[in-house]
């Protein structure tokens, strides 16, 4: 049974499309009577299909080799168009992580979606979204690869613009959809040039091509780069990373997924494909300049925003960029290490924010206050998600970051001050909205807020216990190192990194209103991190001007140039056939002398551009 089950592994994303699919009836109106939530169900039950097949394979898949199937899928003459696929322990871990969280977001979208009447469109696109992703987790092609980040980023369109009834949440689908467009652009320039020089797409393949592709450093430089480019966009890293903010708009349910999984799945591309990135030491710079700025600008714009949802959603850019700045230092492993804790410990404080977004019908952090004992299921899941952001000892990111740290003390000190500061702002950033939140004084949207029915607590007590249970995965995993081998000088000072923080988000003063300094000078840094430091009005003042004037030059040479040209062709033909219509005489020799002398004329022009007549001894 188990050999059936690893070799059908394949199988697992129909399971989630298979739930799509069965969403249409209901969500294209074709079942009303019903109501649409029997929709749900179905998609509920083959997300847990696929969860317990991935789960009983990645139970004995460490007794296993890996395996690669290859499928072909088209044939004619000498072209052969296959999918490889990857069947290993990390491969269907991924899988197991995505369909587990996907599980719980569902259950979770029952309770905060269950008045919305269009549910069973939501699940549908739940469910082509999770199909993606586990692709996305067992591909091991990249041009599979890169098809299924496009159906990622067509998701995430019609996700994010999913109340498409509000302008706001048009604008946010369309931004996220044509910024992420750019850095798959640029990925799909980087396939076809592997596909011309490397003449096969799968990363087995190309991982053997590295090892004696001889390229001059101009084409390796922009292959590396186009390469990274497509990551960057779905990673929500700079300078593409304007659209995860504006991205917040869209379904708490869907934003749950969206800032635990689908930039994981940016980032699990950028795994694969490291290997070959060793060709371009200017795109290893490249990650590491983009991880080390948007880590630490993203984590300092952070700290500034008063919208629940976009306090959390601009560290998920942070700690993405310092998954690119590890593979940019070629630690792909600690890499992984880092989405593993990321993803579950995310995924509880999107879900702990959806509730109180539910309950109070606010967003805003300056209304709430005092829910820490009216919402204790709640509160409890926002701490442990915290807790397990941070480097807080035994809890899964205090054990991704050292491994990462420890690696790197000796070649790349400097690392170490970047995991430091990010690490420190992160935990002020959390203990703040922790305060705002859940301290203090009752206001009037929380004074009768209360704790949120079970299909919302179940999901999030689940995931609480599961992110407690993360080091004893990591050590049942081996992923734990020795005692004797810690750098202990590394170990105080991301613990003291993680106290300050929290020290310092205790003790500062937050005003309610949140209202601005009178100081220029703290009034202008609080309006440059609370702005994004207005890369936004930088982007409309330069690209987006750019992309104006030249499609207003294109306007008019279309309208003056081009339909005038064709204007004066009809102009003349019309002016041609009104005057000729008054030299008719109706005599076929009139006719045959016409056509004479034009011919005549005609050759004539052409021996002369052809310089035929200079031969002539006249």
């Amino acid at each position: 049974m188990n050999e059936v089950l690893f070799f059908t592994s394949w199988f697992v994303p129909f399971y989630s499309l298979l739930g799509a699919i069965l969403t249409l009836p209901w969500g294209i109106g074709l079942i009303q009577r019903t109501g649409p939530r029997p929709a749900a169900y179905l998609n509920l039950l083959t997300t847990l299909l696929g969860f317990i097949h991935s789960l009983i394979v990645f139970r004995d898949i460490w007794n296993r080799d890996q395996e690669n199937l290859l499928i072909t899928w088209f044939q004619t003459a000498d072209f052969k168009l296959t999918f490889a696929l990857e069947l290993s322990p990390v491969s269907i871990g991924a899988i197991v992580l995505i369909t587990g969280l996907s599980l719980l977001a569902q259950i979770y979208a029952l309770g905060y979606m269950e008045k919305d009447w269009s549910l069973a469109r939501f699940f549908g696109l739940l469910g082509f979204f999770e199909a993606a992703l586990t692709g996305l987790a067992i591909s091991d092609s990249l041009f599979l690869s890169y098809a299924l980040l496009e159906v990622l980023t067509l998701s995430t369109y019609l996700l994010v613009g999913f109340w498409y009834a509000q302008p706001l949440v048009v604008t946010a689908a369309r931004d996220a959809f044509l910024t992420k467009r750019v850095g798959d652009l640029l990925l799909l320039m980087a396939v076809v040039t592997l596909s011309t020089q490397a003449g096969s797409l799968n990363f087995s393949d190309l991982y053997e091509w590295v090892q004696t592709a001889n390229l001059s450093p101009l084409t390796s430089t922009l292959l590396g780069i186009a390469l990274i480019a497509g990551p960057a966009g779905k990673c929500a890293q700079f300078p593409l990373h304007l659209w995860l903010d504006e991205a917040m708009e869209g379904p708490n349910p869907a934003s749950v997924m969206r800032n635990s999984l689908v930039v994981a799945g940016g980032a699990y591309v950028l795994y694969k494909i490291q290997p070959i990135l060793v060709l371009s030491p200017v795109a290893l710079n490249a990650l590491v300049i983009m991880g080390t700025v948007t880590a630490v600008g993203a984590t300092l714009v952070s700290i500034a925003q008063i919208d629940i949802k976009r306090a959390l959603s601009h560290s998920t850019s942070a700690y993405m960029g310092l998954v690119f700045l590890a593979v940019g230092l070629e630690q792909g492993g600690v890499a992984l290490m880092l989405l593993l804790t990321h993803a579950i410990a995310k995924a509880l404080l999107f879900m702990s924010s959806g509730s109180i977004i539910y309950t109070t019908q606010s967003q805003d952090l300056t209304e709430m206050g005092g829910l820490w004992s009216r919402m204790p299921a709640t509160t409890t899941a926002f701490v442990v998600g915290s807790a397990g952001m941070v480097t807080l000892l035994p809890l899964g990111s205090f054990w991704a970051m050292l491994a990462w740290a420890d690696g790197l003390i000796k070649v790349n000190p400097w690392v170490i001050a970047v995991l430091v500061l990010v690490n420190g702002l992160t935990a002020l950033n959390l203990t703040r909205v922790f305060r705002l939140i859940f301290w203090g004084k009752p206001q009037q949207k929380t004074r009768r807020a209360p704790e949120v029915g079970w299909p919302m607590a179940l999901p999030m007590v689940t995931l609480t216990i599961i992110t407690l249970l993360i080091p004893m995965m990591l050590q049942q995993w081996y992923l734990l190192p020795n005692w004797e081998s810690i750098d202990w000088y590394i170990i105080l000072a991301l613990m003291t990194s993680t106290v300050l923080g929290v020290v310092i988000g205790s003790t500062i003063y937050l005003h309610k209103g949140w209202s601005r300094s009178t100081i220029l000078g703290w009034r202008f840094l609080q309006d440059l991190l609370g702005y994004d430091f207005y890369i936004d009005r930088v982007y409309r003042f330069t690209i987006v001007s750019a992309v104006a004037l030249l499609s207003k030059i294109s306007a008019w040479s279309d309208r003056y140039l081009v339909d005038g040209l064709v204007n004066l062709v009809g102009f003349a033909t019309i002016f041609g056939g009104q005057s000729l219509k008054y030299s008719i005489s109706g005599q076929s020799q009139g006719y045959m002398l016409t056509i004479l002398v034009v011919i005549s004329l005609l050759g004539f022009f052409i021996s002369w551009s052809l310089g035929l007549l200079d031969k002539l001894p006249f």
